[in-house]
């Protein structure tokens, strides 16, 4: 018991590689365990943070260091104070104000905090706000966009979180199809009342592992995001109480699936949960 004693103080004094060879009764061995085993998540969790906080410098560094450069660029004259060069400053403000937003909504998710503004609404209307959004971006790179027909299915959802999660998936869709290629949504009910919206495209597919795009900072070389709109677009789904999933299709490209719970509105539109 001495020693497990001595390794708690070791541990509240931050050091996480403290543990204790479990021994003696059942129920002190029992201790020594989960001991260990609370050493073990308390060093994954501050290598998780100080990883966390050297990425969040790392994104906010380049951002930052262009903004600095081009001020000084002009102040010393050798760029001239033009809306060119102010536009590329101007974007640089955009991408940090992106990146703090995204964080933002990290911290309040990790907090518990996430606010869910669930009211009737129809997936179909968020599969076409969110095509809408991003078909320009589409036809700018001759990427087509596919719909076809979509049922009629009505949730308990918050209409613009679900709007922002399918537009983040088919930004990074249209962004790894080539020219001539095409993103597909697809959106279709279960017997039980739940939905299921799949993106598909026929790209590149990913590299490695799938399910790691939905890690922090997890990117592609020419991603151009900050790597946390797959984690956030994950944290949101599951916060409607569904899940999201990404996969290789075997004829090519990737494939994300999102699966919402049930929750359709009957004819009298009470929301049935």
């Amino acid at each position: 018991m001495s020693r497990l004693l001595d390794a708690a103080a070791r541990v509240g004094k931050g050091d996480y590689d403290a543990r204790v060879h479990p021994d003696g009764p059942r129920s002190v061995r029992a201790l020594g365990h989960a001991f260990n085993d609370m050493a073990g998540r308390l060093k994954a969790s501050e290598t998780a943070r100080r990883r966390f906080l050297a990425d969040v410098t790392h994104e906010l560094r380049t951002p930052l260091t262009v903004l600095q450069g081009g001020v000084e660029a002009q102040l010393d004259g050798v760029h001239p104070r033009d809306d060119d060069h102010l536009a590329t400053l101007l974007e640089q403000t955009r991408t940090i104000a992106r990146l703090v937003d995204d964080l933002r909504t990290l911290a309040v998710s990790d907090a518990g905090q996430l606010t869910i503004a669930a009211e009737p609404t129809s997936l179909r209307d968020v599969v076409d706000d969110a095509v809408s959004a991003i078909r320009p971006v589409a036809r700018e790179r001759s990427v087509s966009i596919e719909t076809g027909a979509a049922p009629a299915i009505a949730l308990a959802a918050d209409r613009v979180r679900l709007v922002q999660v399918l537009t983040n998936l088919l930004t990074n869709a249209v962004r790894h199809t080539p020219a001539g290629g095409i993103v597909s949504v697809t959106l279709t009910g279960d017997d039980a009342g739940g939905a299921m919206i799949t993106v598909d495209d026929t790209g590149t597919g990913i590299a490695g592992d799938p399910e790691r795009v939905f890690d922090r900072f997890h990117r592609a070389a020419d991603s151009g995001g900050s790597g946390l709109g797959l984690t956030i677009a994950r944290q949101l789904v599951e916060a409607h109480g569904g899940t999201i999933t990404a996969a290789n299709r075997s004829e090519g490209g990737a494939r994300f699936t999102i699966t919402l719970p049930t929750g359709t509105l009957p004819a009298d539109g009470n929301i049935l949960l």
